[in-house]
């Protein structure tokens, strides 16, 4: 259970901040950056969120992703280091990347096959969606990143589940656009 009666603390005024383990890091640490860029891609999905009247099928899909995106963050911010711990630390499972595959599917189905490129745009909710996705692009670049570092342990499944979501954010902005305005693509040259 998380209890946060005091928000500011001044432990983190010498420029770093604790992970899971208790370990201390500098702010700047390619782990912090990571999963500070987990948290920046579920606010991103809250300024989405404001347009749910567009396609509130999409809305229930949202509020579960931005639960994930905390277990993701737990699961970034206390690394297997080998030693036990007092607690069981949280882990994103195959189970939560195989919903987002589901929820992939269910909503492409009903799309027409693309013949180029999509611009980021169209209603206010695909724009914000196309906004998180490429935030999400990002967080798996880093997460990826840390992966590859050999003294940096990253689960498989949450490298999996970030580049999913990045999926499932492109199809809900179609999917958000269809019923609208459509999709605005891409006319190569158009402007030479």
């Amino acid at each position: 259970m998380v209890v946060l009666n005091r928000i500011y603390t001044r432990v983190g005024d010498d420029g770093k901040t604790a992970l899971g383990t208790g370990e201390r890091r500098p702010k700047y640490d390619l782990r912090i950056a990571a999963y500070g860029s987990v948290d920046e891609l579920n606010s991103t999905l809250g300024l989405a969120r404001l347009h749910r009247a567009e396609a509130p099928e999409i809305d229930a899909m949202l509020g579960r992703i931005q639960n994930d995106l905390f277990d993701l963050g737990a699961d970034l911010c206390t690394p297997d280091a080998g030693k036990p711990l007092d607690y069981e630390p949280l882990r994103i499972v195959e189970s939560q990347v195989t919903r987002l595959e589901q929820e992939i599917d269910q909503l492409n189905a009903g799309l027409k096959p693309l013949r180029s490129f999509v611009l980021p745009g169209g209603t206010p909710l695909a724009a914000n969606l196309h906004l998180a996705r490429t935030v999400c692009r990002r967080a798996e670049r880093l997460v990826v990143e840390l992966a590859d570092k050999p003294a940096e342990a990253v689960s498989r499944a949450s490298i999996k589940y970030l580049n999913r979501l990045s999926d499932l954010l492109f199809v809900m902005s179609r999917y958000a656009n269809a019923k609208s305005v459509g999709d605005v693509l891409w006319t190569p040259g158009q402007n030479r």
